[in-house]
């Protein structure tokens, strides 16, 4: 008898992107879009749940770099730097325009996709 859930349709680990028809990669992922913002300054929002002494908090700081689960960001005033995990995360504001790792997709490769339907 197999062990684990059975899928019908391919599963994409989180963080490899997804392979559209034309072998085009889209990856864009909050950690791709973080790290694609390197170096700019933003807010970030977090919530804990559960925790009734500070369950939501905002930070300030510069992205340092950004992994799966977790970014690094430090404050550019006093130097000091937080570890803050994603899943705590729900939302980045920035006071410019966000970098977006998004691909081109050529009038061909959306004749392919449409032809999918």
């Amino acid at each position: 008898m197999p062990s684990g859930p059975a899928y019908s349709t391919p599963v994409v680990p989180m963080g490899t992107g997804q392979q559209l028809l034309t072998g085009v990669v889209e990856e864009s992922f909050i950690e791709n879009i973080l790290r694609f913002n390197k170096g700019k300054v933003g807010t970030f929002y977090f919530t804990y749940r559960g925790n009734t002494s500070w369950n939501a908090m905002v930070y300030q700081g510069r992205v340092e770099t950004a992994g799966r689960d977790h970014i690094i960001i430090s404050d550019p005033a006093s130097g000091k730097r937080y570890l803050l995990l994603m899943a705590n995360l729900d939302w980045v504001e920035f006071d410019d325009q966000i970098n977006y790792p998004h691909t081109e997709i050529t009038p061909a490769m959306q004749a392919a996709l449409d032809t999918t339907d």
